[in-house]
């Protein structure tokens, strides 16, 4: 079981917005089990969260833009790509401004700082979404295609026609996330001379400067417009190299512009909200198509969460019997609910209860039609959520478990006499001070039968 991670203490990075032009403080804090990658604006009253979610992206202008509630976070692409790079899933990002900051217009020092956090193991198992067929999605304006295919690894390929004779085709391939740091992370935003002209005349990248972005000379360049950008980047000279390349940066790679879009492509799909097993493969791929293809993938995942059906060898020999049980739980037939805890960790609980015709509510519930109460399914989860609080505690004979809240409660389908009741409990927070916060399901016959978000409390018997 591969198990979450987050960082072991906070770092911070200052620099400026590639667009805004503003200096940001920008902090890594580590984060609770699934919290995933949240963005929070501690330059705004009452510190508002901005997920990492693709549902909130508002525009791809010049890079990928989220909004929630109106607060706003900018260009957060090439964070996202050092957090999945560096193989973490939960991670909190505080901002004073509404703009990451560009830094040389890559991943490395993002990487360089979450390395030198340090990771830290999490006691909770990583959700990953496993691709069993190809999913696509095509921009059929730009003909931007994008696609993942199964694989028993996440790996990436970009291949970008920028139809310039200057960069032509290029194609970078990433065998694994292993390789990000080495193979892709110092590969650096650029632009084309001709796109430069036009967002500095409509004031729309304040922060450049020729250290972060590298500028690929496509056409001519006038007089005046070599006085502009003399002006624009504080220069007294500025010189184009033979290989077409503004002032004197050197690549890293040949291949460095098909390598930072397969960066981006890694970034934006950081917004689908899970790991990812599956092989995607990018042609000439860009932040609307990237961020199109993460709200596709998210939905799917979605869905096929809610109609997921885990499935347990009921014939092997379970965690806890009858007996176990009765030994932890204070509860007693005919109010006892489960027959069996089939397995548990730390941050989750399995039990299974026969449904049979000589259970005393079918006496006066639908005798001639009869159907399980609904509030005992919802008992039943609690009991089995239940054993998994008791669990924290060395003498749990001596505690009982109090009901503190139920939200969320949905009944899917009928529960009938010869049913096998499945009850899946998962931790939503923590276990602290005897509070059990948890999701609980209810399977039968292949299918969901009831959900539920409870809260329970243990307290000592008086």
């Amino acid at each position: 079981m591969v198990k979450q991670k987050t960082i072991k203490t906070e770092i911070s990075l200052t620099g400026v917005g590639l667009h805004t032009g503003k200096e940001v403080t920008m902090t890594f804090k580590p984060a609770p089990v699934n919290n995933g990658f949240t963005f929070v604006r501690v330059d705004l009253e009452g510190h508002p969260v901005v997920e990492a979610d693709a549902n909130y992206v508002v525009n791809t202008q010049r890079g990928t833009n989220l909004e929630k509630l109106g607060v706003k976070i900018q260009t957060p692409e090439h964070v996202l790509a050092a957090l999945v790079g560096c193989d973490l899933d939960n991670v909190i990002v505080e901002l004073n401004a509404s703009e990451l900051p560009i830094m040389d217009g890559s991943s490395k020092y993002f990487v360089e700082a979450l390395e030198k956090a340090g990771v830290e193991e999490q006691n909770t198992k990583r959700n990953v979404y496993v691709v069993k067929e190809v999913i696509s999605f095509t921009d059929e304006e730009s003909g931007s295609e994008i696609l993942i295919m199964p694989s028993d690894h996440y790996c990436v390929t970009t291949m970008v026609d920028f139809g310039t004779k200057i960069l032509g085709t290029q194609n970078a391939t990433m065998k694994g996330i292993s390789e990000f740091k080495k193979e892709i992370s110092e590969s650096r935003t650029f632009s084309f001379l001709h796109e430069l002209e036009s967002l500095l005349e409509n004031g729309l990248i304040k922060g450049g400067d020729l250290n972060n972005a590298i500028v690929y000379v496509d056409k001519e360049i006038s007089a005046a417009t070599m006085e502009n950008l003399k002006i624009a980047f504080g220069k007294e000279d500025i010189n184009v190299k033979s290989n077409g390349i503004l002032d004197n940066l050197t690549l890293h790679y040949p291949n460095e512009a098909a390598r930072h879009k397969l960066l981006d492509v890694v970034g934006d799909l950081a917004l689908i909200g899970t790991k990812i097993q599956g092989k995607v493969i990018a042609n000439k791929p860009g932040h609307f198509v990237n961020t199109q293809f993460a709200k596709k993938m998210a939905k799917i995942i979605k869905i096929e969460q809610r109609n997921y059906v885990p499935v347990y060898d009921l014939n092997l020999e379970p965690l806890m019997d009858i007996h176990k049980i009765m030994a932890v739980l204070p509860h007693r037939p005919p109010f006892l609910l489960i027959d069996r805890i089939i397995e548990m960790s730390e941050s989750h609980v399995v039990g299974m209860k026969n449904v049979t015709m000589n259970e005393n509510f079918f006496v006066g519930h639908f005798p001639e039609a009869p159907v399980m109460p609904g509030v005992l399914i919802v008992e039943a989860m609690a009991q089995t959520g239940g054993i998994l609080v008791l669990s924290t505690v060395p003498d749990p004979e001596n505690y009982l478990t109090y009901f503190m809240k139920i939200d969320n409660v949905k009944f899917k389908q009928k529960v009938l006499p010869g049913d096998t009741l499945i009850f899946k409990c998962d931790l939503i927070t923590p276990i602290r001070r005897g509070i059990c916060h948890m999701q609980a399901n209810a399977y039968a016959n292949g299918k969901l039968v009831a959900e539920a978000e409870l809260m329970a409390q243990i307290a000592k018997k008086q």
